[in-house]
């Protein structure tokens, strides 16, 4: 029941209007594979997730792994919530919504069929 509820809410989710330069700076973030394997765990959550797990989880440094999120919370993909020495990432609600959007809207655009001049 939580799986159907959890579809549910992310169909139905509200998609937000992003400039160009949002969008190509999102694209950037998510073509390198750590960012993208991060943005995943985030997203595979279901809640916030903590820094210190995220790092026991991927084999990479807690610098870089910093350098990490300030380039997906720059790109406006990930909130970064802080408490005290603790800090929580989670998803920025609609924004992959939005870029899917868009980039299904760029599949799915077809040309016009030509007319023959016979």
């Amino acid at each position: 029941m939580a799986g159907t509820k959890q579809s549910a809410k992310a169909t139905t989710a509200k998609s937000v209007g992003l400039r160009d330069e949002q969008r190509t700076a999102i694209l950037k973030a998510l073509a390198d594979p750590r960012r993208f394997e991060l943005l995943e765990r985030i997203a595979k959550n279901n809640c916030p997730l903590g820094c210190s797990e995220a790092l026991a989880e991927m084999p990479i440094s807690a610098a870089t792994l910093s350098h990490h999120i300030k380039e997906l919370e720059s790109a406006g993909l990930i909130e970064v919530r802080r408490e005290g020495k603790y800090a929580f990432l989670s998803l920025r609600p609609g924004v992959l919504q939005s870029v899917a959007s868009t980039l299904f809207l760029m599949e799915n655009a077809r040309c016009p069929p030509r007319h023959s001049s016979k």
